[in-house]
């Protein structure tokens, strides 16, 4: 990527977040922002860990299945779950639940 290519998709970056906020304050569009790429991070390396530590008993799932592996590992294994999250707490130091976890935004 040449220095001109950079610098126009910046330019393109840029109007796409302004488009993005509208009439929000750019000040609080950044921290609604960070809020959300703070959260995604949190839940990439949670799923990470999870699917680490589980190892083949992470949930398979189809391409069109747009729920969490972390959502399907709950349905099917309800009385687990508490046993799971402890453990994650010991590994990871926190626990995001599944409806609150960022894979199903993406």
């Amino acid at each position: 990527m040449t220095q001109q290519d950079r610098i126009q998709l910046g330019k393109t970056l840029w109007a796409i977040a302004d488009d993005l906020r509208g009439s929000m304050n750019a000040d609080d569009f950044r921290d609604y922002m960070l809020a959300f790429l703070f959260l995604r991070y949190l839940s990439d390396n949670y799923e990470e860990a999870a699917q680490k530590e589980l190892g083949p008993d992470w949930p398979a799932q189809d391409e069109d299945d747009r729920r969490s592996p972390l959502a399907v590992l709950y349905e099917q294994n309800p009385a687990d779950s508490e046993v799971f999250e402890n453990l994650m707490r010991r590994k990871v130091h926190y626990v995001i639940k599944p409806e609150c976890n960022y894979s199903p935004l993406r």
